[in-house]
């Protein structure tokens, strides 16, 4: 017994460094690629950065956590994996075509769809419970594939909205696979952990680039976020689904809010930029400089310090879920957005503060020169 769990062990952290180590070591090669081939972010009125920055960061990331996955995760354990790995490949392909030449929102989301409906279907990955929240227990069939694939759709889309400061979406994904892969052990899921594991070792690696790097600086674009809000989206319903029918001294019976606490970040930031969009009329789908770390930019002036901010943030909230654990679902979840509510107001009103300072200064000096 424990030399299977010291070679389960073992074999998770190997499989981490040979994520990381493969995406570390392709990220120079896709740099100099994008770099001939003018394959930039360029900056306009909705980006927070003010050079042209190479996209494609995600190839490194595929590259790593799919290699990694395919010679450490025993397939035979975990049948579905190789249906999780065909709708990456979909999402890949979406993301290539949408960082290079640009592809319709809808063409996105339809590849989006048949992403989801592969691992719902065919890999049979989805939630078959609402876990009392709103009165509503079990769902049937057609119920669980609807909301499954409303669940999916949603993370995807709200991983891609929150990257928008370097570091922040590959952070985001680092502490939640870390989170997700500790109860798969813990729980004795060890090829879920590996999963987790891979994908984890291949962001860290990317954040060293995104964050870090100067001269050899990338972004994930569409490709990196496409698929790590996929990925954190199956790590999210198989968490809550293992909990559902764990008996274990590690079973979380409010898993579904434990999962939110996890991805509060995009999932609250999300719901938060929409509702102020449609307050103002607006399309919930156009992009602006509504989101949260575009306050903590302006107040920080820096991605890092932003970044770092935010990432300390969902640590506390995952800490805050695991504390008050053993209470009722619907209770948790709304203790978590309350919380997060009082707290993004914070930067936002500080922002307005600052504005204002701004604007009062600017009038005083103008009233102070035509005086003179």
């Amino acid at each position: 017994m424990e030399l299977v769990f010291s070679s389960n062990i073992l074999v998770i952290i190997v499989s981490w460094i040979v994520s990381f180590m493969i995406s570390y070591i392709s990220i120079p090669s896709i740099v100099e690629v994008a770099v001939k081939k003018k394959l930039y972010d360029v900056p306009n009125g909705r980006t927070s950065h003010d050079i042209v920055t190479p996209t494609l960061g995600g190839m490194a990331i595929f590259s790593g956590f799919v290699i990694s996955s395919m010679i450490f995760v025993n397939l035979a354990q975990i049948v579905y994996v190789q249906y999780i790995l065909a709708s990456m490949i979909v999402l890949f392909f979406i993301g290539l075509k949408d960082d290079i030449i640009g592809l319709s929102p809808i063409k996105k989301f339809v590849g989006q769809l048949i992403a989801a409906g592969i691992v719902i279907d065919l890999g049979g990955i989805k939630l078959h419970s609402f876990h009392g929240i709103a009165g509503i227990h079990s769902l049937d069939y057609y119920s669980s594939d609807l909301f499954s694939l409303f669940v999916i759709i949603a993370i995807v889309n709200a991983v891609n909205l929150i990257d928008g400061i370097d570091g922040l979406a590959s952070g985001v994904g680092i502490i939640a696979t870390a989170t997700f892969g500790a109860w798969f052990f813990m729980d004795g899921h060890y090829q879920l952990t590996i999963l987790s594991g891979t994908l984890c070792g291949s962001l860290a690696a990317f954040f060293i680039f995104n964050v870090y790097a100067t001269n050899r600086k990338l972004f994930m674009g569409d490709i990196g976020s496409l698929m790590l809000g996929f990925m954190l989206s199956i790590f999210a319903i198989k968490f809550i689904e293992l909990n559902r029918l764990s008996t274990g001294i590690y079973s979380i019976g409010s898993s579904p809010a434990i999962a939110i606490a996890v991805l509060i970040i995009p999932i609250f930031d999300t719901i938060r930029v929409f509702a102020i969009r449609i307050s103002k009329n607006k399309s919930p789908f156009v992009a602006d400089k509504q989101h949260v770390h575009h306050y903590l930019l302006e107040l920080t002036g820096s991605h890092k310090y932003s970044t770092f901010i935010l990432l300390f943030v969902n640590i506390l909230f995952i800490l805050l879920g695991i504390v008050l654990r053993d209470i009722r679902v619907t209770y948790l979840v709304v203790i978590l957005f309350s919380v997060a509510g009082i707290l993004s107001s914070i930067p936002y009103q500080l922002v307005i503060n600052k504005r204002r300072r701004i604007n009062n200064k600017a009038k005083s000096i103008k009233q102070d020169f035509s005086a003179d």
